[in-house]
């Protein structure tokens, strides 16, 4: 196969990039977006690379032994059946088994879990556990599996620190050491993807919520980061084939697409959530309780001992597109179960100037002034999820917002340089 996008490898560390010619080699495999048609009928405006799949009469997939990787948002979306249930009874397609990442197949792990190995009740198939898998390990469990292609349908939330995109990250590694084709089936980012925001991961600091230098806010959908990760990233690129949505803008959020939402994780309730997360999530670094345990998770933050004054400075920041509101629950699980805690409600005003990232920095730069006894964790987890010591420092030395966010811009331009090559939509 020839392909036809541009390495990108270089432009990461400096040198020039080297355009793929000729016939594909080992470091110059394969990568296309398979073209397929455009959905008809009343269906949801947008159709994602499933439905295509499926209008196309899944002829992508003809005469292979297919493995899907997927969880409960792998739907399709005209009648929210699973493309595991729709692939089992279709006689054109050869489903063979089934990759659950974190959370689990059917999603029902909380964080930090997933569902094991397992027979699917409902077809029989096998489910294999993918979550902390990667290398020859997870290549080793495709191949037992006896699948020939291995397909990728989840949808992201659109920052660096979620896992999903890393379990694409690890079993395209694993395809390519095990010799298997790799399909991606796009959905939207739900958060736009108009731009990258945010620090770019140091690989000092690398991890299951970060391997490769990439921004906390991609701003990318799977497919596009597929192919950056075939491209910059995987020291053995694997045969990908991506399956592009019809009708999706960059830009556009989750709520225009006439798509239904699927809780991805436990804890991304909504598309709020998801709009919110990349910043807040930084609180799973803190001593604070990032919302976990209530119906607002990562959209109330606090602590014990927390009052009005962190609400009250974090609104003298004037931060675009978003007011804190002082608020008072009690998490039903996570941090201080069972605990009344106080702190502050996000209230997105204007998603189009939010800026998620700094945001979540003016939290930690007001937390840490009103609230005496706020504390990181022990374990170092903020560097993991801002990819660096650097946020962590600066807040520490008393910076203000706006300080942090200056420190991260030249990595973030590297970045959104090397981003715009893989964009598939405009």
């Amino acid at each position: 196969m020839r392909r036809t996008d541009v390495s990108r490898r270089g432009l990461l560390t400096g040198a020039a990039a080297a355009t793929c010619t000729g016939t594909a080699t080992a470091a110059c495999t394969a990568s296309r977006t398979a073209p397929l048609p455009s959905g008809t009928g009343g269906g949801p405006r947008v159709r994602t690379g499933f439905d295509r799949l499926a209008e196309d009469g899944f002829r992508l997939l003809a005469g292979q032994r297919v493995g899907v990787v997927t969880n409960p948002t792998g739907v399709a979306s005209d009648d929210l059946r699973h493309i595991v249930d729709v692939l089992h009874a279709d006689d054109r397609v050869r489903p063979a088994a089934v990759f659950g990442p974190e959370h689990g197949f059917r999603g029902t792990a909380q964080a930090g879990g997933s569902e094991g190995r397992f027979d699917d009740p409902a077809t029989g198939l096998p489910v294999y556990d993918t979550y902390l898998k990667g290398g020859r390990e997870l290549a080793d469990v495709f191949t037992a599996s006896g699948v020939d292609t291995v397909v990728f349908d989840i949808q992201d939330v659109g920052a660096r620190f979620y896992t999903y995109i890393w379990t694409l990250y690890d079993c395209m590694d694993a395809a390519a050491r095990a010799g298997l084709r790799f399909v991606v089936l796009d959905r939207p980012n739900p958060v736009g993807g108009r731009a990258a925001r945010g620090p770019v991961l140091d690989r000092r600091f690398a991890s299951f919520v970060g391997r490769e230098p990439v921004a906390q806010v991609h701003g990318m959908t799977v497919a596009e980061l597929a192919r950056l990760f075939n491209g910059e990233f995987l020291a053995r690129p694997v045969e990908l084939e991506t399956v592009r949505m019809t009708g999706w803008r960059r830009g556009e959020r989750f709520g225009a697409t006439g798509l239904p939402w699927v809780p991805p994780s436990p804890n991304m309730p909504t598309p709020g959530t998801a709009l919110v997360y990349a910043g807040t999530c930084l609180f799973e670094g803190t001593n604070l309780s990032e919302g976990r345990g209530t119906t607002l998770p990562f959209e109330l933050l606090g602590a014990e001992g927390v009052d009005g004054r962190w609400a009250e400075a974090a609104n003298g920041l004037g931060l675009p597109g978003v007011r804190f509101r002082e608020a008072y629950f009690t998490p039903a699980f996570s941090k201080f179960r069972g605990r009344r805690v106080g702190g502050v409600q996000l209230h997105v005003t204007d998603p189009e100037v939010f800026d998620p990232v700094r945001t979540g920095v003016g939290l930690l730069v007001t937390a840490r002034r009103t609230w005496e006894d706020f504390a990181w964790r022990a374990d170092g987890w903020i560097d993991r999820l801002t990819g660096s010591a650097t946020v962590r420092t600066l807040v520490d030395a008393g910076a203000d917002p706006a300080e942090v966010v200056a420190s991260w811009q030249r990595d973030l331009r590297v970045f959104e340089t090397v981003r715009l090559r893989y964009l598939m939509y405009r």
